[in-house]
């Protein structure tokens, strides 16, 4: 039985895997006409791995993805799997010595924009791992790996059955887990985010469900001081991922 394969698109994300993951990459398609830095670099890189590429024309790579913004590169890959909740506590313990953990976990978040968005940030704020319940939510797609620019291809994305039933082996295992929450009593920077902790967000509107709500340590908010109620779902991830390094940076919440 053949491995499955998946359609991902944009510059960034393409370069990202024949850089690192050359080996998953099956075909390479280059819009003819473009001869800026970034194709040549694209291209020297699959002809480096002996990739298969192909210049083609935009009808072309309209028929194969429609209308969206593919940016004149398309390569068709052997996805990466997700991680399961064996892998992750694995990884939790795997280097002993390192900074402390710091995982991202998505309640229900639907639109995969989000996803990728929320995944880039992860990856530039040494996040090891973000995890997203299996139903209902928004999965690791071509659409979320694109708006991630790469970073699906170094941050593990863990789809779980039961995100609570994660939260409550990720607590066993020493991590402190921190919930967003607009009507919160303390603020982000009021809460030590410098130690093992689980950053928990929630879909967008509804916010953290009931459950999920109850088994955080610590509920936090950001501050707002406009009228606008609530924050997309991947800038307060950004938000509050950032607070998050300020404090490993500067030694603590202060």
């Amino acid at each position: 039985m053949s491995s499955p394969v998946e359609t991902v698109y944009g510059v960034h994300t393409v370069r990202a895997l024949l850089q690192r993951h050359p080996e998953r990459v099956q075909q390479v398609y280059l819009q003819e006409g473009r001869a800026d830095r970034i194709a040549a670099d694209i291209e020297q890189l699959a002809r480096a791995a002996h990739v298969p590429l192909e210049r083609i024309t935009a009808e072309r790579l309209r028929a194969r993805l429609g209308e969206l913004v593919h940016q004149g590169v398309v390569a068709q890959v052997r996805p990466l799997a997700p991680w399961r909740e064996e892998q992750l506590l694995e990884a939790l313990t795997a280097a002993p010595g390192a900074a402390p953990p710091l995982l991202l976990a998505l309640d229900g978040v639907q639109a995969p924009h989000n996803l990728g968005a929320c995944l880039r940030t992860a990856d530039a704020c040494g996040v090891l791992a973000l995890i997203v319940p299996r139903d209902r939510a928004a999965q690791l797609n071509a659409t979320a790996r694109k708006v991630a620019a790469g970073a699906a291809e170094t941050t593990p994305v863990v789809s779980v059955t039961n995100l609570v039933r994660t939260l409550g082996l990720l607590k066993d295992a020493g991590l402190w887990i921190v919930g967003a929450d607009a009507d919160a009593e303390k603020s982000a920077h009021e809460i030590d985010l410098s130690g093992p902790r689980v950053l928990v967000l929630g879909a967008e509107g509804a916010g953290l469900r009931t459950l999920t709500r109850r088994h955080c340590d610590w509920l936090v908010r950001l501050p707002c001081e406009g009228a606008v109620e609530s924050l997309n779902v991947s800038v307060a991830a950004g938000m509050l991922l950032y607070e998050a390094l300020r404090q490993r940076q500067s030694g603590g919440n202060r």
